[in-house]
């Protein structure tokens, strides 16, 4: 179907690198050790792992459309969850947000298929990778889950100075990479900031659709799984 394509360029967190399972697992950990489950009232960590989950993805869209900046987004996450929770955000230990920092880019959990399906299009396709993740955590996760090897170009919005869909940063990434916009294909879970922040600047865009929801209508094409892309290309 993409036949006549040369480069693909993909995102990272929750198309390759499976955000929230790795978050989760770190999350569940630091639960116990920081004693919130006595601090919350709830033997199971899985209100408080839930509820930082809707925050975390709430305020990273407002980032990707840059109307909070980095350490907003670190710090409202936990202070938000906590709020909601009942418990004033004061009680938040810094120390808490420190580890989980340190310890959630070492987790190797990816989404199902994806060095088979990287290794199979880098045969064939030039990759690229355009994150709006932050710089020293996306190299830590290419690093720890020995991803790095598969991308030509590697361009992290926090370098750059926007985050997609802001269209500079997807011309910065052809340019960076010697590629054409004619010849180039987006993939990302992100129906905003990837599949439409490419479709505005004339790419063709993948919507990696892992949660399930029915395609919007002004998406062309859609997978569930990163196997499907074999198909594809």
């Amino acid at each position: 179907m993409f036949f006549d394509k040369k480069d693909i360029f993909f995102d990272l967190d929750h198309t390759i690198w499976d955000f929230d399972r790795n978050a989760r697992e770190t999350l569940h950990d630091l639960y116990y050790k920081y004693s919130f489950d006595r601090l919350t009232g709830m033997s199971a960590s899985d209100t408080f792992i839930e509820t930082y989950t809707l925050n975390n993805h709430r305020l990273w869209d407002l980032y990707h459309h840059g109307k909070i900046d980095k350490q907003t987004l670190r710090t409202s996450r936990f202070a938000d969850t906590f709020t909601q929770l009942g418990l004033a955000p004061s009680l938040f230990p810094s120390t808490f947000e420190e580890e989980y920092l340190a310890i959630c880019p070492t987790k190797t959990n990816l989404f199902p298929h994806a060095h088979e399906t990287l290794a199979y299009l880098q045969s064939k396709y030039r990759l690229h990778l355009i994150s709006n993740g932050f710089k020293e955590a996306c190299e830590m996760k290419l690093a720890n889950s020995k991803l790095a090897d598969y991308f030509q170009t590697i361009v992290i919005s926090e370098n750059v100075g926007v985050n997609k869909p802001n269209p500079a940063i997807f011309h910065y990434a052809i340019s960076n990479g010697a590629a054409t916009i004619d010849t180039s294909v987006m993939i990302g879970d992100n129906l905003d900031a990837d599949v439409r922040g490419a479709q505005n600047v004339g790419i063709d865009a993948i919507f990696f659709n892992v949660v399930g929801i029915e395609k919007p209508a002004d998406i062309k094409h859609m997978i569930s799984d990163l196997k499907e892309l074999q198909s594809y290309f």
